[in-house]
């Protein structure tokens, strides 16, 4: 048996880069992805005299072999295992190691995406070289600048992710968004991070190999430089977010203004340090149905949904109102063009329909979805009518959407009128971490079909 092959995770968790797997030889990496990296190497730096050394001897000068001085024992580095070889090797020594790359065009859709690969496919070495390039063959359609900004984000999450921790590593897009996840934590604080100038780097040999082939810039300038770039851009702050348990860091990228993508004001609308004035603002307009204070109650007779003054059978525009009523035969809900009930438009029968999409997730799982889809609905309205919500009361919603049945966190994003990294950096993780939701597969948390759900009582 190989002696790496079934390392406990203390040992893992002690495995450097530079540590030399001596029962690791050539014949481990795969030879299409050394090549391929010698002749980048030629191509920056056509008169290297590293150029002429025979391939043991070039791999020992770059990081990915090792030599014990004290003894004739040498072979694969970590660093050159991961950046040369192949998936079903790596795993042996790094169990947890994955590399993930999902694109997904549709806002709503929820069955999948239009475009992914994985290190375990099987249609590719897996390794993180050929990784990397695959993902930048698909960041193609935007200027230099811009293209170099999302290099660096895709090598930064490479070099600085923690091999051996469970997730691996997520490249996502998501129409004007790319999400960059990584397992492990910065190991400096992340406004250092920002500031650019200083790095500790997780994998050091790895940042050499990428350095050396022109694919790196100065360690610690890579984030400078994306923030400079968005900040030039006048798109959305680049945020980074930390994951506790398991450990994650996350890059978001959205290729948007900041008015474009928060029009209400602000994006402090998730969050607010004036708890009375947000409070204040949720109850414009809207009945706060979430609080449990008399004076507030749905049913308090000065707010009571049914008063005489400001009865929803009473406004102008009641839908009972004569002139505009549902049921008025000029305008009958079920006698326009788009009725809900007309065979050809209605809402239950387009490809789009919200029942379909919503319920498309848990048909056949026990649910009544009909039920179901419209008491989510019904929950998540003040969120929807309203983007300055205090976060206690956002939360409420959330855990009660997650009781109804577990939600992706597109659904929670489309029923809530959020943007996915709003929920999943302001409220999902504090939920899931405080242990007030779970999610559906814990033991994969990249799973395809993750969802969140309330936690069952034990």
């Amino acid at each position: 048996m190989n002696k790496y092959t079934n390392l406990s995770d203390e040992q893992s968790l002690t495995l450097s880069d530079n540590f030399i797997l001596e029962h690791y030889g050539l014949n481990e990496l795969n030879f299409e992805s050394v090549k391929h990296y010698r002749e980048k190497f030629a191509t920056v730096k056509p008169h290297h005299p590293w150029n002429g050394l025979e391939t043991k001897e070039f791999l020992y000068k770059i990081g990915a072999w090792g030599k014990l001085r004290n003894s004739s024992k040498e072979g694969v580095t970590v660093a050159g295992l991961l950046m040369f070889s192949e998936e079903r090797i790596i795993t042996e020594v790094l169990p947890q190691y994955f590399l993930e790359y999902r694109e997904n065009s549709g806002a709503f859709a929820i069955n999948g995406w239009t475009k992914r690969f994985t290190s375990q496919d099987g249609t590719w070495s897996g390794n993180v070289y050929d990784f990397y390039f695959k993902v930048m063959d698909n960041i193609v359609d935007y200027d230099d600048p811009l293209r170099s900004a999302l290099h660096e984000a895709v090598v930064n999450s490479l070099v600085h992710a923690d091999y051996s921790r469970e997730g691996g590593i997520v490249i996502e897009k998501e129409s004007d968004i790319y999400r960059f996840s990584n397992p492990g934590l910065l190991r400096i604080p992340i406004e250092s991070a920002w500031v650019g100038g200083m790095s500790h780097l997780r994998n050091p040999n790895l940042f050499k190999m990428f350095i050396l082939i022109g694919l790196c810039r100065r360690a610690g300038s890579g984030l400078n430089y994306i923030e400079s770039m968005w900040k030039y851009r006048q798109w959305k702050q680049p945020e980074f977010f930390q994951q506790a348990d398991p450990e994650r860091t996350i890059l978001t990228l959205t290729m948007k203004r900041y008015d474009v993508v928060f029009p209400d004001e602000t994006a402090a609308s998730f969050e607010t340090d004036d708890h009375s004035s947000m409070i204040q603002n949720v109850s414009d307009g809207i009945d706060n149905e979430l609080e449990e204070d008399t004076d507030d109650s749905v049913n308090n007779e000065r707010d009571f949904i049914n008063n005489d003054f400001n009865s929803i059978n009473n406004e102008p525009n009641s839908i009972d109102s004569m002139a505009i009523s549902m049921n008025n035969d000029l305008y009958f809900v079920n006698n326009e063009l788009n009725s809900v009930d007309k065979k050809g438009q209605s809402v239950n029968n387009e490809p789009n329909s919200i029942n379909k999409r919503l319920k498309s997730v848990n048909n056949g799982n026990g649910y009544d979805c009909e039920e179901a889809d419209e008491a989510l609905w019904r929950i998540a309205e003040t969120a929807r009518k309203k983007k300055r919500l205090h976060p206690n009361i956002m939360e409420q919603i959330i855990l009660q959407l997650c009781a109804i049945r577990p939600l992706m966190l597109k659904e929670l994003a489309h029923l809530l009128d959020r943007t996915s990294d709003g929920l999943r950096n302001n409220y999902l993780a504090k939920l899931l971490e405080e242990g007030k939701i779970q999610l559906k597969y814990p033991e994969q948390p990249n799973h395809p079909r993750q969802a969140y759900k309330a936690k069952q009582d034990s």
